[in-house]
């Protein structure tokens, strides 16, 4: 992909689909990039209601589950996307970076075996993680981005840091604390970041462990937790112990399994080992 006139296009030229949004305004000179999800059914109802004057919001890019992208504003023109927010001593983050949407249905609630929308929509357990967000104390289900469209946004990130000398890439949880917890706890920053600047997504001096063989990553403390998407682990996957319950470890995996990012769950002690 590439950008022509602040606009995107493939490799070829071709420009990627625009759906021109009224919520928009004057010209800037983005800093950051702003990751948002949609808390919608899909990506086309939220480009039918970021493109609706009366949403009085909207966002440079709409990233499907499919990881199709669409453009909504030029990526010069200040979007609204952000509200009130403050970011390093920089307030009114919509006047400084590009925000892009992720089709994704946020935080759900317990249903049974299932796990609900606050639209309504019903999702399978293999389709979340239950986390505390950073900015919460509250244990919740959230629903899980796809592999296509964290490759999507990773691609185009590294796009707009390169072409606009970007300085990082921000949650709305980070700039809006109080208010908003997109792109929440599914959404793995922490390797998203070290993709994009090279920065080290390991400690240096913080204890790394390993699995000794395919092994499940859980939702809770025991066996009859439902395995996580993204299990099993494969033998030598490396693992940072973040809490102990008996014999059971709430884990952070270090590396990319099985197409995701930033895996966090609990796995038996027994078939890991420290490695450093």
């Amino acid at each position: 992909m590439q950008i022509i006139e602040h606009r995107l296009h493939h490799d070829d030229g071709s420009p990627y689909s625009f759906v021109e949004t009224p919520n928009k305004s004057g010209r800037m000179n983005p800093q950051y990039v702003v990751m948002h999800y949609t808390a919608g059914p899909s990506a086309q109802q939220a480009i039918n209601w970021l493109g609706n004057s009366r949403a009085k919001a909207s966002a440079h890019v709409v990233i499907g589950r499919d990881g199709e992208i669409t453009q909504m504003v030029d990526f010069n023109t200040v979007a609204w996307h952000a509200g009130r927010s403050n970011w390093q001593g920089i307030r009114g983050l919509n006047h400084h970076s590009v925000g892009i949407e992720l089709s994704n249905a946020g935080p759900l609630m317990r249903s049974g075996d299932e796990w609900v929308s606050w639209f309504g929509q019903q999702y399978a357990s293999n389709e979340v993680v239950e986390a505390v967000h950073k900015n919460q104390t509250q244990m919740r289900g959230w629903h899980l981005y796809t592999p296509k469209q964290l490759y999507a946004a990773l691609d185009l990130s590294a796009l707009l840091i390169e072409h606009y000398g970007l300085k990082d890439v921000l949650g709305h949880d980070d700039i809006a604390p109080t208010r908003k917890t997109d792109p929440g706890p599914a959404f793995p920053m922490d390797s998203f970041r070290a993709h994009l600047f090279g920065r080290p997504d390991i400690i240096e001096d913080e204890e790394v462990f390993e699995t000794t063989a395919r092994l499940h990553i859980r939702s809770g403390a025991g066996s009859q937790y439902r395995p996580l998407k993204g299990s099993p682990l494969p033998a030598n996957t490396r693992l940072s112990i973040i809490a102990e319950q008996g014999s059971w470890r709430q884990v952070e995996v270090l590396d990319e399994v099985n197409g995701l990012m930033d895996l966090e769950g609990w796995v038996h002690g027994r078939y890991i080992r420290l490695v450093s």
